[in-house]
């Protein structure tokens, strides 16, 4: 039956009108769906002397960084190192399938990396870093990237962008940079000092009302040379080392030099990092509709 012009009108409104409700339920499956994001996980090695669980290898995750990704009603999963070729419990899971399966990674922080990964000897045995874990970050920074998914790095996890991206790092601030201040104390995550946005950059465009904000700083490495592709997005206002940088690539890449999860709520002499959070998981959800 033809549709004559007088009801062409009505058709039309009809269809819009199931348009629109399909866009809106699609909007609201966008923003209930729950976000899967994976923390790479921190290694304690087994002791030379050590007895019960300190001659076993654990893999754990700092609580408040776990517990700050969750503010936001997301799951989060431990990634923990793959041994593919154990004698006892052999494995065809590769760190793949956690990129495949999960919306993002965050890089938490710990130990040092290890110098050997941007072709230099450790200036002091203690700086030595992990091997281990810097090799497991660097293939799981490498499958996210592969798949498009953010990736959001804390302090460590910062240091292993830049490496990740052909940078180097000062091994120890305070031998290898004397106009450094002290960016690491026994006062630990109450160890504070102030950094200043670049003009344009992300980080400046999140914080339009800020130029500079107060964080906190437990570090003695930091960045020296950049990585490819890599832009300096905020700097120690005293001193001017790294303090944030950003991947100018296709997919969301973006580390911190301080501890955002031990700011507290509410706490207004401290930047407020709930959007850099944001940020994040925002790139999750439109990576995974889109």
């Amino acid at each position: 039956m033809a549709i004559t012009n007088e009801a062409r009108p009505e058709w039309r409104r009809v269809i819009s009108d199931v348009g629109e409700a399909l866009r809106t339920r699609l909007a609201r499956a966008r923003r209930s769906h729950t976000l899967r994001i994976g923390i790479s996980a921190r290694i304690f090695h087994p002791q030379p002397d050590g007895k019960g669980m300190e001659s076993k290898t654990l893999q754990y995750l700092e609580q408040s960084v776990a517990h700050w990704v969750m503010a936001r009603n997301v799951l989060v999963f431990m990634v923990p190192v793959v041994d593919s070729v154990g004698l006892l419990h052999r494995s065809d899971i590769r760190l793949s399938d956690y990129a495949k399966n999960l919306d993002g990674l965050v890089l938490q922080g710990g130990a040092d990396l290890s110098p050997s990964n941007y072709g230099e000897a450790p200036l002091k045995q203690e700086w030595a870093g992990d091997r281990i874990r810097d090799s497991y970050e660097m293939e799981l920074v490498n499958e996210f990237i592969e798949r498009g998914k953010p990736i959001l790095g804390i302090c460590r996890g910062l240091q292993l962008i830049n490496v990740a991206f052909g940078g180097s790092l000062y091994q120890d601030l305070s031998t290898q940079l004397a106009s450094s201040r002290e960016h690491r104390s026994d006062q630990f995550d109450q160890n504070f000092h102030e950094i200043r946005f670049d003009p344009g950059s992300g980080m400046a465009r999140l914080y339009p009302e800020l130029a500079k904000a107060r964080v906190n700083s437990i570090h003695h490495q930091a960045v020296k040379n950049l990585g490819r592709d890599l832009q300096i997005e905020a700097r120690s206002e005293e001193d001017h080392v790294v303090e944030a940088i950003r991947w100018k690539g296709p997919s969301y890449v973006f580390g911190v030099q301080w501890h955002p999860e031990f700011h507290q709520p509410g706490d207004a002499s401290l930047l407020d990092c709930m959007p850099i959070l944001d940020e994040f998981l925002n790139a999750a959800r439109k990576r995974r509709w889109f």
